[in-house]
Order: C-alpha cells, then structure tokens, then sequence
C-alpha cells in the first residue's frame, strides 16, 4: 500500500469528513458509514469500520508486532452520500436558500431534495487554538495603541 498520488485531483469537494456515505463499489458494497478521514492528494476517502485489510507490522521498540487489521482508503467516487430523507445513496447539489445561506441538497433520481446537513465533527477544530498568549504573540496594549491620527498629524510620513 505506497502512497500515490491522484493523476487529476477534484478541484471542489462534496464530501466532507463526518458524512454518512454509502459504498457502492468494492467488497463492502451497499454497507454504510461514517467518513474518518478525506485524503485530497490521492482523490480517496477513510470510511469508519469498512475497507478492511490485514497489515503486519514488525515488533519493534515500545510496541508490539503482530497482523492489526486496519481501514484502507477507498476512491471517492465509489462512495456516495446518504439521503437524509429515503436512506439511498445521491448525488450532492449545492443552493442557497432564501435567508443567503448555502446549502447541500440531495439531488439526482429517486432523491428527495432535502438539505443535508453539515457535519457536526467540523464545527470543532483539529488543533485548539491557545488560550494564552505565546512569546511571539503581540502584547494587546501594544494592537489597541493610536499609531496614526490625520488630524493631528501623528504618523503622518514626511514627504
């Protein structure tokens, strides 16, 4: 399993990690479940618990060896997103709703049109973002400081 990368890359993504897709290729064919993780650089997708494969992995220091199954990546387009409404696979279509919102609808034949939902996973960050200041972060006395006033000619250059 070597990393390779995608001959032509999906420039506008539909599916984002945390939906619910259905596989509709490959041996977990017609199963669902939930989007672990989205490979761009290689066009694929970790779907949770599905794509099984077995890797043997060498003892080595701190940890053991031994043969871990592990989720393999599936190409995208063997994947689909999940009608919230009817629970088959559709295609995802993106509008805008009166208020000016953009949404992601289900389209295609036998979809209902209901909106589907962004997932909740990527309302929370990766990486928190500190709660205090780090050393090169700029003092906020120093941000908030007037440094230029036209009236008063106060960081006006000299021409």
């Amino acid at each position: 399993m070597g990393w390779k990368a995608a001959e032509k890359l999906i420039r506008h993504w539909k599916i984002l990690r945390g939906d619910n897709v259905m596989i509709i290729r490959g041996k977990d064919k017609g199963e669902t479940g939930l989007i672990k993780r989205v490979i761009r650089s290689q066009n694929r997708v970790i779907v949770e618990g599905k794509n099984l494969v077995k890797k043997h992995i060498k003892q080595g220091e701190g940890h053991t060896g031994g043969i871990f199954s592990i989720e393999a990546p599936l190409h995208v387009s063997n994947v689909q997103v999940v009608d919230p409404v009817t629970g088959k696979p559709c295609k995802v279509g993106y509008k805008y709703l009166e208020d000016g919102t953009k949404v992601r609808f289900a389209r295609g034949m036998n979809a209902s049109g209901a909106v589907i939902p962004r997932p909740e996973i990527l309302k929370e960050r990766r990486k928190p973002r500190p709660a205090s200041p780090g050393p090169k972060d700029t003092p906020i006395e120093l941000v908030l400081e007037k440094t230029y006033d036209e009236k008063a000619g106060i960081g006006m250059p000299d021409l």
